[in-house]
């Protein structure tokens, strides 16, 4: 009996079941109250038509395999997503939803699925939206399965919009503080500059150019600042966490999504990525403090926190809100056998 299988009928017998995927992300959101089943067994690209920009694999496909696989078409994946591990799973990445800095470019996780197969909490195996980038059937359940955790079902495969690898990427570095940083984006932004990510970390502002060639190079001159070497390693530093700024001794680590142009002087970051957009601060352990900030901001923080014991890490929904996100997760999983304790459950 495959792996598939043996979940659909567990869940038809309303065992509750909690599956992982690398295992990479276990320090976000909730805590499962079952022992987890690891999806790494089901693996493999099912579909891949570098034509048709569309890859289809099963949830837990490694990113290593499918970027390996799209690289040799000199195509990616557009939002760029954390790795967190040689591990790190397709599954995973659209459970937690994450994005890197290529998001403010080209979009999130949610905005590059296409279509969705998941079992639902009835223990039925759903396919949702399609492999076409304008197929709109099923297209809000695809999304909504991003982000949340594997509490609306159990993802098994998922298809994915991909895009070709630009022709130059280079790398602009300018020192200057915070505020400086998020003024020159401002003015940067009302230029055709082909600019796929930009954030400030260490005193410095880092701005990526991204397409042809001629393009690049006249950009990066009208920008100016110093030309960056190994871009390369500091974009997966900061895509993935392992700059230092990230591992604080003894602290926890927040992000803050805020709209860009949020002032320095409402929010005080360590790190912005996505042109000011996703904000990084750090506050003793179990302050809790970001959620009111980002709510006065309005904005919502996440807490990174490996050591994190209690709660979701998730800002606190709005009554309307929060009744909406239950009803539709009672639909999918009306006995709530899927991934208890992750969302919803438990006290943020």
């Amino acid at each position: 009996m495959s792996l598939v299988e043996t979940l659909c009928n567990r869940l038809a017998a309303k065992e509750p079941v909690s599956v992982i995927g690398g295992n990479t992300k276990a320090f976000l959101a909730g805590r499962l109250k079952d022992e987890p089943v690891s999806m790494r067994e089901h693996t493999g690209i099912i579909n891949y038509e570098p034509t048709e920009l569309v890859l289809t694999a099963k949830s837990g496909t490694t990113l290593q395999e499918i970027e390996s696989c799209l690289s040799e078409a000199r195509q990616m994946l557009p939002f760029e997503p954390p790795r967190f591990g040689d591990q790190s799973t397709l599954g995973g990445v659209m459970a937690s939803g994450l994005s890197g800095p290529r998001r403010m470019h080209l979009g999130s996780a949610r905005d590059c699925v296409l279509g969705v197969r998941l079992i639902n909490g009835l223990g039925q195996h759903l396919k949702f939206g399609g492999e076409v980038m304008k197929n709109v059937a099923g297209y809000d359940l695809s999304r909504l399965s991003v982000g949340a955790f594997g509490t609306l079902g159990i993802l098994t495969e998922i298809s994915v919009k991909v895009l070709p690898i630009p022709e130059k990427e280079q790398t602009q570095v300018l020192q200057c503080n915070q505020a400086e940083a998020l003024d020159m984006l401002i003015q940067i932004g009302r230029r055709p500059y082909p600019v796929s990510a930009a954030s400030w970390i260490g005193g410095a502002l880092y701005i990526r150019l991204s397409g042809a060639a001629s393009g690049v190079e006249s950009a990066a001159l009208a920008i100016g600042g110093d030309t960056l070497n190994d871009a390369g390693q500091f974009w997966s530093s900061l895509r993935d966490m392992t700059a230092p700024e990230f591992n604080p001794v003894g602290e926890w680590l927040w992000r803050i999504s805020v709209a860009p142009t949020t002032p320095t002087n409402t929010l005080d970051a360590f790190c912005f990525d996505w042109a000011g957009g996703q904000r990084w601060i750090t506050t003793p352990p179990n302050d809790l403090s970001p959620f009111e900030l980002a709510a006065r901001l309005g904005g919502h923080a996440t807490c990174f926190a490996r050591d994190r014991e209690s709660g979701t890490g998730m800002q606190p929904l709005e009554p309307g809100i929060l009744r909406l996100n239950q009803r539709v997760k009672e639909a999918m999983d009306p006995h709530g056998l899927i991934n208890r304790g992750r969302l919803l459950e438990e006290a943020h």
